[in-house]
């Protein structure tokens, strides 16, 4: 487990997640992901200059906190904790509230920090090099957002804007490493926590893109 902790957390920046193959038919997939500008660092937002734009009003340690541990314990990943536990881990999170219609986050920019939705939804859209416009998802309370960009120094995926009034935890790569350091097997836990979450989120991609590519050869 620690080699598997220490290589998504190493400060070095990460081989992509993705590996596409440049065969003739994986050509649609491989359009998905492209990213041109993974290197600019003009592009690189964190959470304390991003919060100002969308005008987030803070909520306060132990409300977001209680939020989200009441998510938490219905996961039975987290539920073997125990709440005390989980209220621990959530002192390392910052919690806010955003508008609807509000950017969460852009496509192609990078950022040191992941979003677990607490309430409300959120909208995650990529748009193609053709032009095309791809909703990756929507997610809801318990789904985390930015996960692909913390965990491997890439760009964001999609662009993901709330769809109501919404309500998050932020979890900083700095605060993340905090926790790893103070209380390791939470920040272990978490951790594993979250490359499950990573897994799931890309199964739920493929399925989407798939029914994109039928949609494609049938017109």
């Amino acid at each position: 487990m620690w080699q598997f902790i220490s290589r998504l957390w190493s400060s070095k920046p990460a081989k992509p997640v993705f590996q596409l193959s440049t065969s003739a038919d994986s050509g649609y997939y491989a359009t998905q992901f492209v990213d041109h500008q993974a290197t600019d660092t003009r592009l690189f937002v964190r959470w304390s200059h991003r919060a100002p734009d969308l005008q987030a009003s803070p909520v306060a340690q132990a409300t977001g906190t209680q939020l989200m541990v009441r998510l938490l314990v219905q996961d039975p990943a987290m539920l073997s904790l125990g709440v005390e536990w989980l209220h621990a881990v959530g002192n390392y999170f910052d919690y806010a509230r955003v508008d609807a219609g509000k950017r969460l986050f852009a496509q192609d920019e990078q950022g040191d920090f992941i979003l677990l939705v607490l309430e409300g939804s959120v909208a995650e859209d990529r748009l193609q090099p053709s032009g095309q416009k791809v909703r990756l998802g929507e997610m809801r309370a318990g789904d985390v957002l930015g996960e692909f960009s913390m965990l491997d120094g890439g760009t964001r995926l999609g662009t993901c804007v709330a769809l109501t009034p919404v309500t998050v935890g932020v979890l900083s790569s700095h605060s993340l490493s905090r926790l790893l350091a103070e209380e390791p097997r939470l920040g272990a836990e978490l951790a594993l926590w979250l490359g499950k979450r990573l897994s799931l989120r890309l199964r739920q991609i493929s399925a989407r893109l798939s029914v994109q590519l039928v949609r494609a050869d049938t017109h």
